[in-house]
């Protein structure tokens, strides 16, 4: 019963998140949303110092410091992760290393431009689908499809697979806080340029398919489900 409601809950997630990303693709307000933050001349808050140094460059450390902690975590658990099995563990840390470098993957092979780039905001990118970017380049820089920065939010969301049959209060404060994490990321990119709404979209539904595929992985290689104390 309860596999059966994780199932249904993992499809439900996965069908609303690509539902979002799919209808704002046809909406058309990528290029609207960014027009209202840039110009001609760029965006104003392209170099900010608070998007670029704290939201962004911190932001990414503060990142690789929880992945480090979480390694750490695998053989030497603090705290609550003490409850959980030593595979579980192992699976908190290695979803958000698989969407990240499955996103970072995806990045590399695509040539859309990040609106930075485009002429609309003066560059040189001809404005063309994100779909079309893995076949033709649009004249710029490419490889902003899809979006780098929010995976280091919504890479984590894979916790509440790891965490919520031992601690299910953690891991529904774990589940929001890296939605909220990659949103903000998104939203700084967003703001400076660097990405469209739709690239911050697909890429939650990356990391959460990347993370339910992973606990299906490790439900079928038989993980136990009871709790530890190492």
């Amino acid at each position: 019963m309860q596999n059966h409601l994780r199932l249904t809950t993992g499809w439900m997630i996965a069908g609303v998140l690509l539902a979002v990303a799919i209808a704002w693709d046809f909406s058309g307000l990528d290029l609207l949303l960014a027009q209202s933050m840039g110009g001609p001349h760029g965006f104003t808050l392209r170099n900010q110092w608070w998007l670029r140094s704290m939201l962004h460059e911190g932001g990414r450390a503060l990142a690789w410091l929880i992945v480090c902690y979480l390694c750490l975590a695998v053989p030497w658990p603090q705290g609550p992760l003490r409850q959980i099995p030593f595979e579980r563990r192992i699976q908190l840390v290695l979803t958000g290393l698989l969407a990240s470098g499955i996103v970072a993957l995806l990045k590399a092979s695509n040539y859309t431009s990040c609106p930075w780039d485009l002429e609309a905001f003066g560059g040189i990118a001809r404005y063309q689908s994100h779909w079309s970017g893995w076949l033709l380049s649009d004249g710029g820089s490419g490889h902003c499809f899809p979006a780098g920065h929010a995976s280091a939010g919504f890479g984590f969301l894979g916790g509440w697979f790891a965490l919520h049959r031992h601690l299910p209060r953690l891991a529904g404060f774990w589940f929001l806080g890296a939605l909220i994490l990659g949103l903000t990321f998104g939203m700084t990119q967003q703001l400076r340029g660097a990405h469209f709404m739709s690239h911050t979209l697909w890429t939650a539904w990356i990391c959460w398919m990347v993370a339910w595929l992973t606990d299906i992985g490790f439900n079928r290689l038989g993980v136990r489900a009871t709790p530890t104390r190492d």
